[in-house]
């Protein structure tokens, strides 16, 4: 049996790769160093500042709409999502949370683009303060890695 993985290190170089970022505006402190954690990592990666876009949007319902948009320019070799959903008394957190990470993955399956999904969803903001950081960090990689896989496999798909 073969192991189609040859490394982590070698799915997480960037250089030569487009990424967009989908922020959401809801719980900005929140969001905003998700976004700043990304970015950095995928520069630390090797990903040209020139080709990250970030777009912010008004909430978590709004990120897989413009991922869409993104994703139909084929411009992009991955997406992030980042956004924060805390739970509050209402259904709403679970209508939320449930339905942006619906569209998150639909944007992934019907355009064939990966789309690292860092929408956090907790049950407090201390919660959240607490996997910012991480987060972010983690969406950058996991858009780089998917990218190159892509890439790897759709090469010799197509010989």
């Amino acid at each position: 049996m073969q192991n189609a993985d040859k490394g982590n290190n070698l799915h997480l170089q960037g250089q030569g790769l487009r990424i967009g970022i989908v922020q959401s505006r809801f719980n900005t402190e929140i969001t905003g160093t998700l976004a700043k954690a990304a970015q950095a990592e995928l520069v630390r990666l090797g990903v040209s500042p020139q080709d990250i876009l970030l777009i912010q949007v008004a909430g978590a319902l709004e990120i897989p709409v413009m991922l869409q948009a993104l994703a139909k320019q084929g411009s992009f070799d991955a997406l992030i999502a980042l956004g924060c959903v805390i739970r509050g008394e209402t259904y709403h957190f679970e209508l939320v949370a449930n339905e942006s990470a619906a569209g998150v993955t639909r944007v992934t399956l019907d355009h064939g683009i990966p789309v690292a999904n860092a929408i956090l969803t907790t049950e407090n903001e201390a919660q959240a303060r607490a996997r910012m950081q991480e987060k972010g960090l983690d969406a950058a990689q996991v858009a780089i890695e998917m990218a190159q896989l892509l890439k790897q496999y759709s090469v010799k798909a197509g010989q």
